[in-house]
């Protein structure tokens, strides 16, 4: 059922200083100063204490470095900060690296979420908000959106340790109603993005007097959405949404990666031959075509 949190709440968000999570936390902090807001983050090469500057001083904002797979240090945090609700957005997410070093992503991603789940199960934490990936519905080469009920095909190392970890999840909402939500989003950008994603890599590349580098033919489709909107269907998630359901957080806005790189270097190198700044470039082993996604259900909740 649908509950909303009107009181204070103590949440932990993982992976709080990486793009999408340090915007929640930024968010949380300050739209809501009655929560106290702890942020476990290992500080990995994607993430940045930077990125929370203005959540630092906060008297509702705490940060622990830390692994999310140190049980006893995730038993710790949970208990001394009295959690009650978990946003779990740390991951290992970058699909290029999942095939050079796919064991550190089941580690991360898999292992990482099962500690956390059950170490929550353990505290008695009243909502965990699992953050998970369009990607595990797998390739959508044709003109069906995937709902929230679609199966699960992921086609690479990065897809199937999400994929993995939601199965995590939903066992311990089925075997002990443990009280999980799960999101899957299409992809996100904004300030704060490590330049290993498109939109920042190609205007770093840009800025760089370097070209952007596409892969295969560059006619893959990606629908993407701002950060601050993504908050938003956090926020709403958080206070709205019910237990043991799956939220997709898609958009309309789909566009050929060619298409976002022709897009930059208009806005970048104006009047220049905009193909001149574009490299084709070996394609991925496995590329899916498009993240068709539904997302009538979080409309219904009141998110645009």
């Amino acid at each position: 059922m649908p509950t909303d949190l009107i009181e204070s709440r103590n949440i932990l968000v993982t992976g709080g200083c990486g793009f999408i999570a340090s915007h929640l936390v930024n968010h949380l902090v300050s739209k809501y100063p009655h929560y106290t807001i702890v942020n476990l983050d290992k500080l990995d090469y994607c993430a940045s204490l930077q990125n929370v500057s203005a959540s630092v001083d906060a008297p509702n904002y705490r940060f622990v470095q830390g692994d999310v797979c140190s049980a006893d240090l995730v038993r710790h945090v949970l208990a001394s900060e009295r959690i009650d609700t978990v946003i779990h957005a740390a991951a290992q997410s970058h699909v290029d690296n999942s095939w050079g070093n796919s064991l550190a992503f089941t580690t991360n991603n898999v292992i990482g979420t099962h500690m956390l789940v059950e170490a929550a199960k353990a505290a008695g934490v009243h909502r965990f908000i699992h953050v998970s990936t369009d990607e595990v519905y797998g390739s959508c080469d044709d003109t069906e959106r995937r709902t929230e009920r679609s199966t699960l095909d992921p086609c690479n190392p990065y897809a199937a340790s999400k994929a993995g970890a939601e199965a995590i999840v939903k066992s311990y909402y089925n075997s002990y109603k443990f009280p999980a939500i799960i999101t899957r989003g299409n992809n996100v950008y904004g300030p704060h993005q490590y330049p290993e994603k498109i939109i920042p890599r190609f205007i770093s590349r840009l800025l760089n007097g370097l070209p952007c580098e596409l892969h295969g033919t560059g006619t893959n489709r990606r629908h993407f959405v701002h950060v601050d909107d993504v908050v938003t269907a956090f926020d709403l998630i958080l206070h709205k949404g019910e237990v043991g359901e799956v939220y997709n957080i898609g958009s309309d806005d789909e566009f050929e990666n060619i298409e976002i790189a022709r897009k930059l270097v208009a806005l970048l190198k104006p009047g220049c031959e905009t193909d001149t700044h574009i490299e084709h470039v070996v394609d991925r082993p496995f590329n899916d075509v498009r993240y068709y996604l539904s997302y009538d259900k979080l409309s219904r909740l009141g998110w645009a």
